[in-house]
């Protein structure tokens, strides 16, 4: 059996027990097979068989994924389908080529499921039309497969249709074996708060915002925009999605401002100063992530976020580094 097929077949059963020796397998496989990091590997002077913690591992720049093919086994596979980062006509958009569209999809269903349940259990309805206007959103592809499994008869996705959103919110609560789940884009979700205002079919949802301004509105911290969004959607807490197109995986704050890792998913943090200090356990400093889901591409990306790490491993999102252009899954300012 492949190193690859094995991986997987493994995959749904890491643990926090298992998961250091399953990324320190799958970075030796990366850097000898993906050229874009064995070529950065190379220029750093850094030797793979050195390397026996997760905090000695270099994190790729997140940055590659707008100027290489990020692919691991290049040779054994084309591009099924690609994902493109939010972003303008002046900027390039980041690529995530996969070579098993069913597996971004399996695995993002795994971890809704690890923190929401069954997904029979709810109707999706999206507001997310940047994303959909621009095209090959990783995050649409999720929704558009929750929405399948879940068996919902509503449509998902509403443009700018708020009226239409509105009664198909209204007709969703009527099902009592269903819980509606809200997800948007979050200078959409304020245009819908402002317009309805605490109507009553905005009661009783689980909000989830995916960041998201790109200039449409002021840059929000992320206490003010749920606390805007909750005067209309009422006094539970707005829950939140971190991730992106570089990304197979996803954490979730279930609405307390802290994000929880899946168990594919590991966030360490590094000195802002210094993209080699990187710890396992540091309270504050900028995101490096391990998502194992990325067998394909790269499963350790330097991002440019910041955080504050709590004990429990969970993380909160401060904002971006200085001089980082604004991603569509981050609208926080420092």
């Amino acid at each position: 059996m492949s190193f690859r097929a094995e991986f997987l077949r493994q995959l749904p059963a890491v643990s926090a027990a298992t998961f250091e020796a399953a990324a320190l397998a799958l970075f030796r496989h990366q850097a000898a097979h993906c050229p874009p990091y064995a070529a950065y590997l190379r220029q750093l002077g850094r030797a793979p068989a050195a390397v026996g913690a997760l905090a000695d591992i270099p994190f790729l720049p997140i940055e590659f994924f707008k100027t290489h093919d990020v692919r691991t086994e290049p040779a054994a596979w084309g591009p099924q389908e690609e994902f493109l980062s939010s972003g303008t006509t002046r900027q390039q958009r980041s690529r995530h080529l996969l070579r098993d569209p069913q597996l971004y999809r399996d695995n993002a269903a795994r971890i809704f499921e690890q923190f929401y349940g069954p997904l029979p259990g709810w109707t999706f309805l999206a507001l997310l039309p940047s994303y959909l206007e621009q095209g090959q959103s990783s995050l649409v592809a999720m929704v558009d497969d929750f929405a399948r499994r879940s068996g919902q008869v509503q449509p998902a996705f509403f443009l700018h249709d708020h009226g239409a959103l509105r009664r198909a919110l209204a007709e969703a609560q009527r099902a009592p074996s269903r819980r509606v789940l809200l997800i948007g884009v979050s200078y959409a979700l304020l245009d819908l708060a402002a317009e309805a205002g605490p109507a009553p079919e905005l009661q009783g949802l689980t909000v989830l915002e995916t960041g998201g301004m790109k200039g449409r509105r002021r840059e929000l911290i992320r206490e003010e925009l749920h606390q805007e969004l909750q005067r209309a959607f009422g006094p539970a807490g707005i829950h939140s999605e971190y991730g992106m197109t570089e990304l197979l995986s996803q954490a979730y704050s279930l609405g307390d401002g802290r994000f929880h890792a899946p168990s594919p998913l590991r966030v360490l943090l590094r000195d802002p100063a210094d993209p080699f200090d990187v710890a396992e356990r540091r309270p504050d400093g900028a995101i490096n992530v391990i998502d194992l889901a990325n067998i394909d591409s790269c499963a350790f990306i330097e991002t440019k976020d910041l955080a504050v790490q709590h004990s429990d491993g969970s993380f909160e999102v401060l904002g971006r580094m200085d001089n980082s252009d604004v991603r569509g899954c981050n609208q926080l300012v420092a």
